[in-house]
C-alpha cells in the first residue's frame, strides 16, 4: 500500500460553510484513518477479516454515537459533525463506517430514542467507549426490500418472552455483544428487543466468500427458543416506523460516508494522471482523461452540496425520510461511477491492491444496495412526489 497522500477536494470552498467545532472534528478523523486505518487495510480486505483493533481508536474521534448526549457517553455532536466523521471512516473503508454507521444508528440510536433510562444506562456508555459492540437485526433471509413481512416472532411468557427466528446480512453479527432486534409480537406488531451474547439459543454464524466489505464481519442472526427478559424490550416506540427511523439515520450517515470513498477515488486518478506518462505526457494532459475528473470534481461537490443542506435540516428537525433516501441512493450512485471512472483511468493498476480504489468500488456494490437497495430509494422518491404508492 501505498503512502496515504489523501488531499480532500474542496472545489466550492465547503469548508466555509462549516464551523470551527465541524472542521475539528473532521481534520481529527481524517489524521486517524491516515494513521491507523490506510497503512493496514488493504492487508485486512485481502485476508478478509475486520481489523479489531481499531475499535479503540473509533472510539476516540468520537466514531461510535457522536450525536448521543455526553451522559450517555457520546460527543454530544451535531448530524453535520456526525456526517463528516462517517466521510472520513468511509474514505478509509467502507467497511469500517459500515461497524461505526451500525454502532450508531442501528444500536445506540433506538436505545436512546426508544429505549427507557435504565437501557440507556447500561447499554450506552459502553457501546460508546466500544467495549461493547452491538449488531441490528432487520433483514431477514426471505425479507430484505420488504422488512415489514419478517418472520421472526417473540411470545409472552410471563415472566420473559421466548424469541424465534432468523436475521441474514448483518454487520458486526459475528462479534457483538449486544443485537437490536425487530420481531412480530402474537399480534403480528413489531417491536424492539436487545439480544444479548450468551442468551442460550442465540447464535451469530459469520457470512464468508464476500467479494465486498471484506474487512467489516458479517453474520447471520439464529434465535432458537431464546429467553429474553423482559425489561429487554424497547418500550417507546413500536411498529414498522421503529426500525425505519433507525435506517433513516444510518442512511443519512451513508450518504455522508459515500462521498468520501469518492474524493479518495478521485484524489487517486488525479494524483495518478500527473505521474503516469504515455505518448510522451502524463494522461492527464489528454482530453478524455481531464474529462473524466472534471465530471468527477462536478460529482462530488454536488453531492456534498446535498448531504451538507440534508445535515443542516437533520439538525433543525425538518429533514423527511423522503429527502434522505435521495441522497443515499444519488451519492452512493455518485461514488460507484466515480470509482469505476477512476478504476480506468488507472488501467491495470487500478486493478491491484497497491491503490485503494477496486476496493472501493467492491465495498460499494454492498453500499448501493444495503439499507435499501438503489431502485426502492427511486420509488421512494417517487411516492413522495406523487403520492401513487408503486409498493402496492
Amino acid at each position: 500500500m501505498r503512502p496515504d497522500l489523501f488531499e480532500a477536494p474542496d472545489y466550492y470552498n465547503l469548508d466555509e460553510l462549516l464551523t470551527e467545532e465541524h472542521k475539528l472534528v473532521r481534520d481529527a478523523a481524517r489524521e486517524w484513518v491516515k494513521r491507523e486505518v490506510s497503512p493496514i487495510i488493504e492487508d485486512y480486505a485481502q485476508k478478509a477479516e475486520f481489523p479489531k483493533q481499531i475499535i479503540g481508536g473509533l472510539a476516540e474521534i468520537g466514531a461510535f454515537g457522536p450525536y448521543i448526549p455526553m451522559e450517555y457517553g457520546g460527543a454530544g455532536l451535531d448530524q453535520i459533525s456526525y456526517g463528516l466523521v462517517m466521510q472520513e471512516i468511509e474514505r478509509g473503508d467502507s467497511g469500517v463506517r459500515s461497524t461505526a454507521s451500525v454502532q450508531s444508528s442501528l444500536v445506540m440510536y433506538p436505545i436512546w430514542k426508544y429505549g427507557n433510562e435504565a437501557q440507556r444506562q447500561k447499554y450506552l456508555p459502553k457501546l460508546a467507549s466500544g467495549e461493547w459492540m452491538g449488531c441490528f437485526g432487520l433483514t431477514e433471509p426471505d425479507h430484505g426490500s420488504n422488512p415489514g413481512g419478517m418472520v421472526t416472532n417473540f411470545e409472552d411468557k410471563g415472566d420473559h418472552f421466548l424469541l424465534n427466528g432468523a436475521k441474514l446480512w448483518i454487520s458486526n453479527a459475528p462479534f457483538a455483544q449486544v443485537a437490536v432486534v425487530w420481531a412480530k409480537d402474537e399480534n403480528g406488531r413489531i417491536h424492539g428487543l436487545i439480544v444479548e451474547r450468551g442468551m442460550e439459543g442465540f447464535s451469530t454464524p459469520e457470512t464468508h466468500n464476500k467479494w465486498s466489505l471484506r474487512a467489516s464481519a458479517t453474520g447471520e442472526l439464529i434465535f432458537d427458543n431464546v429467553k429474553v427478559p423482559k425489561e429487554n424490550l424497547l418500550p417507546n416506540k413500536s411498529g414498522l416506523g421503529a426500525p425505519l427511523g433507525c435506517l433513516d439515520s444510518a442512511r443519512y450517515g451513508i450518504a455522508w460516508g459515500a462521498i468520501g470513498a469518492a474524493m479518495d477515488c478521485y484524489d487517486t486518478a488525479l494524483r495518478y494522471s500527473k505521474e503516469r506518462i504515455q505518448f510522451d505526457k502524463p494522461i492527464g494532459q489528454f482530453q478524455l482523461q481531464q474529462k473524466k475528473l472534471a465530471e468527477m470534481i462536478t460529482e462530488i461537490t454536488k453531492a456534498q452540496l446535498l448531504a451538507w443542506r440534508l445535515g443542516v435540516m437533520r439538525d433543525n428537525g425538518t429533514a423527511t425520510s423522503a429527502q434522505i433516501s435521495m441522497a443515499k441512493r444519488n451519492n452512493v450512485d455518485m461514488a460507484l461511477k466515480i470509482a469505476r471512472e477512476a478504476r480506468q483511468m488507472l488501467g491495470g493498476m487500478g486493478i491491484t491492491g497497491e491503490f485503494s480504489i477496486m476496493r472501493h468500488m467492491m465495498n460499494l456494490e454492498s453500499v448501493i444496495t444495503y439499507e435499501g437497495t438503489h431502485d426502492i430509494h427511486l420509488l421512494i422518491t417517487g411516492l413522495d412526489i406523487t403520492g401513487l404508492n408503486a409498493f402496492k
